[in-house]
């Protein structure tokens, strides 16, 4: 079997006639011909690597300024959003503050409501049923360890006038004075060498302190 012929290509002219220079250029030429083109390969490699190096440079500068940038955008929000916290904080502090003595002073209202009502019943329960003076006293009475001979009651003028028009049979059991420093609805009983109030005053101020005790300091214990 032949073999297939290939066509032979023949070298591009300006390389044989580089070629035939170099054979006819003397050891000097030759020499100084290499240096000249690894010059040229060292100048055109320096130029395309610091082409490279300062756009690689310019893309990281970019990046790494976006970044800085990111980060002091943050910043500045964190300082701006933290100098308005502050303020906002201190109004919902005051606010919290208000709204607590608000509720105090209304409970505190309240409660003096209460007993001004409480004083009013009682004045207009005595003025209708003035016997009930009576009831107390036989209630302090019965607390004392003394006999109910030679007790002395002491009453406002007004409601020892309406007892002995109302109970003259009642009056009839102690001995009844009058005493313009007590208010009406007070009395103050003298029995055995002791003395007891019998009063509505005290009744009502130790009522009151347990009102007082359950809605403001326990109030004040939760909030």
């Amino acid at each position: 079997m032949k073999p297939t012929p290939r066509p032979h290509r023949f070298p591009p002219l300006a390389q044989l006639n580089a070629s035939r220079e170099l054979a006819n250029s003397s050891p000097a030429q030759l020499q100084e011909s290499l240096a000249q083109g690894f010059q040229e390969g060292l100048s055109k490699g320096y130029e395309e690597g610091y082409a490279s190096g300062l756009q690689s440079g310019a893309e990281a500068a970019q990046a790494e300024g976006r970044e800085q940038g990111r980060e002091q955008g943050r910043r500045e929000m964190h300082e701006r959003f933290g100098g308005l916290a502050k303020p906002v904080d201190a109004l919902f502090a005051e606010l919290k503050q208000l709204q607590s003595d608000f509720q105090g002073a209304l409970r505190k209202e309240v409660v003096e409501l209460v007993e001004k009502v409480s004083r009013q019943v009682i004045r207009a329960e005595l003025t209708l049923q003035p016997t009930q003076l009576l009831a107390l006293v036989d209630e302090t009475l019965s607390s004392m360890p003394v006999r109910r001979e030679g007790v002395e009651v002491y009453l406002n003028p007004e409601d020892l006038r309406r007892l002995q028009d109302l109970a003259p049979e009642r009056v009839q059991d102690w001995t009844l004075l009058p005493d313009p420093k007590l208010e009406s609805g007070e009395c103050r009983l003298l029995a055995g060498g002791r003395e007891a109030d019998a009063g509505c005053r005290q009744r009502l101020e130790a009522c009151m302190s347990q009102v007082k005790a359950q809605v403001l300091d326990h109030a004040g214990e939760n909030a």
